[in-house]
């Protein structure tokens, strides 16, 4: 089992699949075991329910869902915070990876 679980959140998991795998490669350079995965925000509330993740991450796409996704996150107990416009569009995985361990505490 995975040291960490981050949940990349957007419109249809499908373009923040690729910032997945940019933070995955990151991941395992700074030698850490963390599950990430990317999932629609209309399937969130199963994933968090699933995989209970560490922090959820929204992509800047559908910032527009924060209030909503933010109520989720804390009734969770999981921090929450959108992706850096930048970071996101210029897939900079480990910008994303740093992030989250900084919501994390780690």
């Amino acid at each position: 089992m995975a040291e960490k679980t981050v949940m990349l959140v957007c419109a249809a998991g499908m373009s923040t699949s690729l910032l997945v795998a940019a933070m995955q490669k990151a991941a395992v350079a700074a030698g850490k075991d963390y599950e990430i995965f990317a999932t629609a925000s209309a399937d969130a509330d199963n994933k968090i329910a699933e995989k209970h993740p560490d922090v959820l991450m929204l992509g800047p796409q559908i910032r527009y869902l924060e209030g909503e996704m933010k109520k989720k996150a804390e009734a969770a107990g999981i921090p929450m915070e959108i992706i850096n416009m930048q970071d996101y569009g210029m897939m900079k995985g480990d910008n994303v990876l740093k992030e989250a361990d900084r919501l994390m505490g780690v």
